[in-house]
């Protein structure tokens, strides 16, 4: 289908699934979707405590555990969604595209490579792998250190302008292309002014691996009012934008009815890394005692509402819940009572932690779809522009979850 169509079809989706994926689990006292989806709530309360995680770290195996259940609820209330839909997301997760390889030899390589995370390194290389930049100047989008505008400079022999508001790092990245005599420039501004924009030009090739939520939109903006010929664009934090929810681009994300708060925009980013077994434990304990004082404080305040508390360093977990509830309280500035009893509220803590564990975990299911609305409506938005764009991705997912890639031409 085309992406019109496959946006058409996961808005339908997203909008008629909100129940199961619109939620904040940390508030809910049970889960909230239970009435309207029986079948699916007996499914997730007979999945054992261990098993959670190896789930919601593996989306297919996800939606092979819930999907029959959740097929079994929406025949029972009459109702049909493309479930399939759900699956392909995932599947088109994990699918790369091939491109030609970056080439340099044993000694660039380790100049290059030099004082970078070696995940991100090769993020590096597979991203420029994509750019395909012909005699046009690449204009490198919140360039950190400019490490890809250095290798497309270096590989591709474009000329690069490097746009970054830090100015130690424009420092930095100007020294090492100084030394290798790389036609790369770096320009020290925000990419949220109005100067930053007029760095566009129509003759030229914008790419931005990783650029933050507001700054990647603001290059597709800026680049189809401009008309840059070319775009690579890698999207990430898709919750960190000056609006309290989601300004949509394309014409067929504005005319949505998913109304998405910045909590909402989260769920692509939540995805449970496989710790050791410590560091798990931990993990759970904390999530456990924060639900036990929330249970308290609503009892003591008689509200209804989640309190965060500040985070907390990892020692404090090594002493006891009552000590940490007294913690808690002095943060927030609440008096406790002379006496309450520790043991009921980590018991209602310890529940909570198990009933947020299967909200989130279902919740989890969308987690590929909810992405994929928001690359498609940039997509869209492109081809609006009259852009020619492909939607592929660029490494692995286990170099990175964020391994989306948009690639669009003016003809």
């Amino acid at each position: 289908m085309s992406y019109a169509q496959a946006f058409t079809a996961l808005d339908s989706l997203l909008t008629d699934s909100r129940a199961l994926w619109q939620v904040k689990a940390f508030e809910a006292d049970d889960l909230p979707w239970q009435a309207e989806f029986p079948r699916l709530a007996d499914l997730v309360w007979q999945i054992a405590d261990d098993e959670l995680d190896g789930l919601d770290s593996d989306i297919e195996a996800l939606n092979e555990r819930l999907i029959p259940a959740l097929a079994e609820d929406l025949t029972a209330r009459g109702c049909s969604w493309p479930l399939a839909l759900m699956s392909e997301s995932a599947r088109a997760g994990s699918q790369v595209s091939s491109a030609k390889d970056v080439e340099l030899d044993e000694s660039e390589l380790g100049h290059f490579s030099a004082h970078i995370k070696g995940r991100k390194w090769q993020q590096i290389l597979a991203f420029a792998s994509r750019v395909n930049s012909g005699d046009h100047e690449v204009l490198e989008w919140c360039a950190g250190k400019g490490h890809l505008g250095r290798l497309l400079a270096k590989c591709k022999a474009s000329s690069v302008v490097s746009l970054e508001w830090q100015q130690s790092l424009c420092d930095a990245g100007q020294q090492f292309a100084s030394q290798w005599q790389l036609p790369q420039r770096f320009v020290c501004g925000d990419a949220l002014s109005g100067e930053a924009q007029r760095l566009l030009k129509a003759e030229q090739h914008a790419v931005a691996l990783h650029a933050c939520g507001e700054l990647h939109l603001s290059l597709l903006r800026g680049a189809a009012k401009a008309g840059t010929r070319a775009l690579a664009v890698a999207p990430c934090c898709y919750h960190l934008i000056p609006h309290s929810h989601y300004q949509a681009l394309s014409g067929l994300g504005q005319a949505s009815k998913l109304r998405l708060s910045k909590h909402d925009l989260q769920l692509p980013l939540q995805r449970s890394v496989i710790a050791n077994p410590k560091a798990r434990a931990l993990r759970l304990q904390e999530v456990a005692w924060r639900l036990g004082f929330d249970s308290l404080q609503r009892d003591v305040r008689g509200a209804a509402h989640y309190l965060p508390i500040p985070a907390l360093k990892q020692s404090q977990l090594s002493g006891s819940f009552k000590a940490f509830c007294l913690w808690a309280a002095a943060q927030k500035q609440i008096d406790l009572p002379a006496q309450w009893d520790e043991e009921v509220y980590l018991a209602r803590g310890l529940a909570r932690q198990r009933l947020t564990r299967r909200i989130d975990l279902v919740a989890h299911l969308f987690r590929e779809s909810l992405e994929a609305w928001l690359l498609l409506d940039r997509v869209n938005f492109l081809q609006e522009q009259g852009y020619e764009v492909e939607l592929t991705r660029f490494c692995d997912l286990n170099l990175t979850p964020r391994n989306a890639l948009i690639l669009a031409n003016l003809p």
